[in-house]
């Protein structure tokens, strides 16, 4: 079994356990994810199976949609409601009122301000690894290290209007925003939130999250763990595989004779002429495949010496 499944992650499991269900569902050893969502997280993780696992650094960088609730009123330590509460301390009047008194305009402002290029500081409850461990193990041992800000580009960062209101109302003093980004890979939405409050002056935290999009997979054709279960008891469980091929349907694609297929297999660089590679920039992946339209291997195109070096092989010679 060869191939990705888009998987709608339910709040509670890592990605990691999503992973080890997968394994145990389909039966298969090799299996890996293309992007972590948090455990209280739900939505699009794209899972690879069998030989397509080898494939995830052309997909792990694609650009991610999400819907959010942001909380507006206090922050928590790991940035989202699952973390501790920190200060003010709660029903602080001050903190209310800076919450009830945001306006329309105070909201739009905010949200502008962080669209585009933006540097974020990686949270210290995230698996981003510094000196080879990672962040959260530090953060669990209630250390704090410093981390270097990185660049992400958040191309859009909007309201989700209800009944044209923007915030909505809860008891304990607190505002909600439903939100829809759209950023690029690495983007921590947990980050967003929290520098979205800086710029109104209060407190924020992600209370819900939900990724809707990954690259070209979207949430409404992912398939819910209990359902994968359900089509692995029928053996139909292949109808919601999605073959390497299609997964990298977004790259170029190179059709290959037998001699060159042959080639291929065994890491031989093919020659193009200036039609085959059109307008391809230097290192753009590019898909190969064999005369029964099978995907055999992704190629690195060089630009100097007009060639594609076959980097990821997923068919054997």
């Amino acid at each position: 079994m060869d191939g990705c499944f888009v998987i709608d992650k339910p709040a509670g499991l890592t990605s990691h356990d999503v992973v080890a269900r997968v394994r145990k569902i389909a039966g298969e050893r090799r299996v890996g994810h293309t992007g972590t969502l948090d455990p209280f997280a739900t939505g699009v993780l794209v899972v690879l199976v069998g030989r397509a696992t080898r494939l995830a650094q052309f997909l792990s960088g694609a650009e991610k949609e999400y819907e959010a609730l942001i909380r507006l009123g206090y922050a928590t330590d790991t940035g989202d409601a699952t973390g501790r509460r920190l200060e003010p301390e709660k029903n602080s009047p001050a903190e209310t009122q800076r919450t009830r008194s945001l306006r329309r305009e105070d909201i739009e402002a905010a949200l502008a301000s962080l669209r585009g290029e933006i540097e974020q500081t990686p949270p210290m409850y995230s698996a981003k690894k510094v000196e080879g461990r990672k962040l959260y193990e530090f953060a669990r041992r209630g250390e704090e290290i410093e981390r270097k800000p990185v660049r992400v580009n958040v191309s859009e960062f909007a309201a989700i209007t209800q009944e044209s209101a923007l915030l909505s109302d809860n008891d304990d003093g607190t505002r909600d925003l439903r939100v829809r980004v759209l950023c690029s890979a690495g983007t921590y939405i947990r980050t967003l939130a929290e520098d979205f409050g800086k710029q109104l002056g209060v407190g924020a935290h992600v209370a819900e999250l939900r990724r809707t999009r990954a690259g070209q997979f979207k949430i409404e054709h992912a398939v819910v763990l209990d359902r994968l279960s359900e089509l692995a008891q029928s053996n139909s469980i292949e109808r919601t595989l999605i073959s390497p091929d299609a997964a990298l349907s977004f790259l170029p694609l190179l059709q290959l004779s037998a001699d060159d297929a042959r080639r291929t297999l065994h890491g031989i660089d093919l020659q193009l002429d200036e039609v085959e590679s059109g307008h391809w920039s230097n290192g753009q992946p590019v898909r190969l495949r064999d005369g029964q339209s099978q995907l055999i291997a992704v190629g690195i195109y060089d630009s100097e010496r007009g060639t594609v070096h076959p980097q990821v092989v997923i068919v054997n010679p």
